[in-house]
């Protein structure tokens, strides 16, 4: 079967088919279909998914966008993911440095215009990261924003032409918690600290309890997603 032809009716019939079943079963679905075609997303905000990818697909090459401009918390937790558990991480970095982008581009562009920072050291080096691949896991829920109310738990994307598989699309943050409670998951500890939804510092500010978890993304610019996901 080609992807590029067949991607989009294959993503349509196993969101139905699968739609009620656990995410553990939906990540075996897709190490059965995809084989070594398959990897895996983490902003490292928890290690929920790579506990349960490794658990059904150990040694799942697990992708991190190292944007250089992560909170220390946030690499620490790559670190810690990678030490123990059974995964193949991927640190992958944007092809000019912070101070390269600085110099050519001018300082703070995170400021003037996140967009396009975002798209620089996050959306074109993911996008590279992902060539090999035809599917990919990632942690989205549809309780996490607005926009992410009609993710599916396995979807056509047609601007990368791949399958993109969210084996807890359906989880509920209660859930997220009992997960990580019940299998002493490795949490990135500014989640402890006001930090709901965590990406690089200068674009993220600490949220109220009770809050939008995202609220603190991008905060006053009306920007509500980084670009990977769309």
């Amino acid at each position: 079967m080609s992807i590029t032809l067949d991607g989009a009716a294959l993503a349509a019939r196993a969101a139905d088919d699968l739609e009620e079943a656990t995410a553990q079963e939906i990540i075996a679905w897709a190490a059965e279909t995809f084989g070594d075609r398959l990897c895996m997303t983490s902003s490292m905000a928890d290690a929920l998914m790579v506990d349960l990818v490794s658990a059904v697909v150990p040694g799942l090459d697990v992708i991190f966008l190292d944007t250089g401009y992560h909170f220390a918390e946030t690499i620490g937790t790559r670190d810690a993911v990678a030490a123990s558990y059974d995964i193949n991480l991927i640190n992958v970095v944007p092809r000019r440095t912070v101070d390269e982008q600085d110099s050519e581009l001018g300082p703070r562009l995170h400021g003037r215009d996140p967009g396009i920072c975002c798209h620089l050291r996050k959306v074109e080096p993911l996008q590279r990261a992902l060539e090999p691949y035809d599917a990919w896991l990632s942690g989205l829920r549809r309780d996490e924003s607005a926009t992410r109310r009609t993710t599916g738990v396995v979807e056509w994307n047609p601007r990368k032409k791949m399958v993109k598989v969210n084996p807890i699309a359906r989880w509920t943050r209660a859930d997220v918690d009992a997960y990580i409670d019940a299998h002493n998951v490795l949490v990135n500890p500014l989640q402890f600290d006001g930090y709901p939804s965590i990406g690089c510092a200068p674009c993220t500010r600490r949220v109220e309890p009770g809050a939008d978890p995202r609220s603190g993304r991008w905060a006053g610019t009306g920007k509500t997603e980084c670009g990977i996901h769309l």
